[in-house]
């Protein structure tokens, strides 16, 4: 892994390790975002689906530039095999996969770290910042 995770401290109590400042941890989904959109009762389609303009070359920039990639998918472990070959087969840089990811979208991610969404959204670009409505817990 290019970045180092580093070790972080809350009151003197060692707490879970941090990536250097201006790192990310992208995760990434497969079907519908770097790929056409195929359901896992179809996988016989795996092979062969279409990646999308841009995604190979924006994630391995994000790779090259020392970010952790990881996809995160609602594909299974019995589509492990299909879906690393067809990363390699494309080029995709990255360092692992977590299957299993809930299906259905709408999701809510609650952290103790921070989370950044980005939508997928047609098309690769670069990521710029914008103001955005996002849901917090409420100050008591």
């Amino acid at each position: 892994m290019t970045s180092e995770l580093h070790d972080a401290f809350d009151h003197g109590k060692k707490i879970s390790p941090v990536l250097p400042e201006g790192k990310k941890n992208f995760l990434i989904d497969i079907d519908g975002t770097i790929c056409e959109d195929i359901p896992n009762e179809e996988p016989e389609r795996m092979a062969d689906a279409a990646v999308f303009p841009d995604a190979v070359e924006t994630c391995n920039k994000w790779y090259d530039e020392g970010h952790i990639l990881y996809f995160f998918t609602s594909r299974t472990e019995a589509h492990r095999d299909v879906t690393e070959e067809w990363l390699n087969k494309h080029g995709f840089k990255y360092h692992g996969i977590v299957f299993g990811k809930p299906r259905g979208g709408n999701y809510h991610w609650v952290d103790n770290h921070i989370v950044r969404a980005t939508r997928y959204n047609g098309k690769f670009t670069d990521l710029v910042e914008v103001s955005a409505k996002v849901q917090v817990f409420k100050d008591e």
